[in-house]
């Protein structure tokens, strides 16, 4: 294993195991027995965290809005694909 700020080079297990060190599962939160995705982009392999619902609910909202333009915006929005 090299490590080299923030890219590692690892080698594949004998029986195609990938194991991450324990400072990128700790870097990523990884638990043991949790869930991950990977999916494949051209010649990349990419390892993606699959969040909790709780996760999810406790992140930061991007946006913020009042309740009052919520309604606005969802009545105007159920008037345009009214049939």
């Amino acid at each position: 294993m090299t490590i080299k700020s923030d890219t590692i080079v690892l080698k594949i297990g004998s029986k195609g195991e990938i194991f991450p060190p324990k400072e990128i599962r700790k870097k990523l939160g990884l638990e043991p027995h949790q869930p991950i995705l990977l999916y494949i982009h051209q010649d990349q392999l990419i390892v993606r965290k699959i969040h909790s619902i709780e996760e999810i609910l406790n992140a930061p909202t991007k946006t913020k809005i009042s309740y009052h333009a919520w309604k606005q915006f969802k009545e105007e929005l159920t008037e345009d694909y009214e049939v």
